[in-house]
């Protein structure tokens, strides 16, 4: 058995979350960020497991010893943290401001990996308090999708396999020391397209002997909105954006081909199944009414997210224990934007909440996610680690 490394979870958690702040990187692209991990669960005695390139799985368990038992019989709770930054350049003027030019913490991963490194720290240091397996879950490419898609392929939820799942986040729009909690859909599937459109060119004076793939494109998008509009239940929430338009050269040249790209976004699963189909009938019938050719293609990046009633309840049950019922709070309307924890979610039960961090006497916590002025209340990180730390030591498996 290790012996214990006692640190002061208060300091080191906020110790953690400035160094990481100070040194983002890219997600795929944060080695530094993993060495920096392994050495801490290492000095911890948490036993490290390399998955992929970059980011880092700690595995506790409750027998005091370092190596995690690895049988189904011994049930597991994980807790997933995202470690990628984002390609912005900070505006904070903060003394732990980015030091990399052009990448920023702009979303807090830094300060979900503070906390979860955190919690896992005190976990190790009271294994005899536990009742199952710990994964400390460091996940790379959360920004850009596909970072859960790698690990879980990887085997990140076996050996030993895990039980429940539980993924955190920092949000400004939360009060600063409050947890967030949604029942059922929280976020919404993300879906990408690339249509191309083409036609065969021509004089802008004689539209009629050639094919206006610009028009139809027009007619295309215009198409998309009246589909939103008639074919979906106004009373489920679905987003057809059309992001990019690249066509044509000069004022008086009718463009050869056109392509439209864009993202389709919606909570609704069933409605998820067959948005593809619907899209490419319409591409299709508006290129077979205008007699020019398309190429379509479409890419599911990411499903709708939707807590376990069971155990966001227990969640819930477990956050009355530790926090006054006004921070508590139920978030009533879920996020047409996307989040990676979907997919352990389709193997795994799990629940995925938020840790406030908005304080309305520190103005600075309170820009949104993904502005260059981002920064949270760092007074919020010491609670989230006691409330995460409560909520697994007493998480009953059956």
């Amino acid at each position: 058995m290790k012996k214990k490394h006692f640190v002061d979870i208060k300091n080191y958690v906020i110790k953690v979350r400035r160094h990481l702040h100070k040194y983002p990187e890219l997600g795929n692209r944060e080695f530094k960020t993993t060495k920096f991990l392994e050495q801490e669960l290492n000095k911890f005695g948490i036993e490290v497991e390399k998955l992929t390139p970059t980011g880092v799985v700690g595995l506790i368990n409750s027998s005091g010893e370092c190596k995690v038992v690895r049988r189904a019989k011994v049930k597991t709770i994980a807790l997933r943290a995202d470690i990628d930054a984002l390609p912005v350049t900070e505006e904070t003027k903060k003394p732990y401001a980015s030091k990399i030019r052009g990448v920023m913490h702009a979303c807090g991963h830094d300060a979900n990996t503070a906390i979860v490194l955190s919690t896992g720290v005190l976990l190790a240091n009271n294994r005899e308090r536990l009742n199952c397996n710990v994964k400390l879950i460091f996940q790379p490419n959360e920004e850009t999708a596909g970072g859960a898609r790698s690990f879980i392929d990887k085997g990140v939820l076996r050996n030993p396999p895990v039980d429940v799942i539980l993924g955190i986040h920092v949000n400004p729009e939360v009060e600063s020391g409050a947890i967030g909690i949604k029942y059922g859909e929280m976020f919404a599937s993300v879906d990408k397209f690339e249509i191309q459109l083409i036609g065969d060119g021509g004089h802008a004076a004689m539209p009629h002997k050639s094919k206006d793939v610009i028009s139809v494109a027009a007619k295309v998008i215009q198409e998309f909105e009246t589909y939103r509009a008639r074919h979906v239940d106004p009373l489920s929430p679905m987003v057809i954006s059309v992001c990019a338009i690249h066509g044509g050269e000069r004022f008086n040249v009718l463009a050869k081909d056109v392509k439209l790209t864009g993202t389709v976004r919606t909570l609704d699963e069933r409605l998820h199944r067959r948005v593809r189909e619907d899209i490419e009938k319409i591409v299709k019938e508006k290129s077979l009414l205008y007699g020019i050719r398309y190429k379509f293609n479409y890419e599911v990046i990411g499903y709708p997210l939707v807590n376990s009633e069971g155990v966001l309840s227990r969640v819930e049950e477990l956050l009355r224990e530790v926090l006054p019922p006004d921070k508590i709070v139920k978030v009533k309307q879920p996020s047409l934007g996307g989040e990676d924890f979907a997919e352990y979610l389709r193997y795994v039960p799990g629940a995925f909440i938020y840790i406030g961090t908005g304080n309305k006497k520190k103005p600075s916590t309170l820009y949104s996610w993904h502005h260059s002025k981002f920064d949270i209340d760092e007074d919020a990180l010491p609670k989230a680690v006691e409330v995460l730390y409560h909520i697994i030591v007493n998480f009953s498996l059956k």
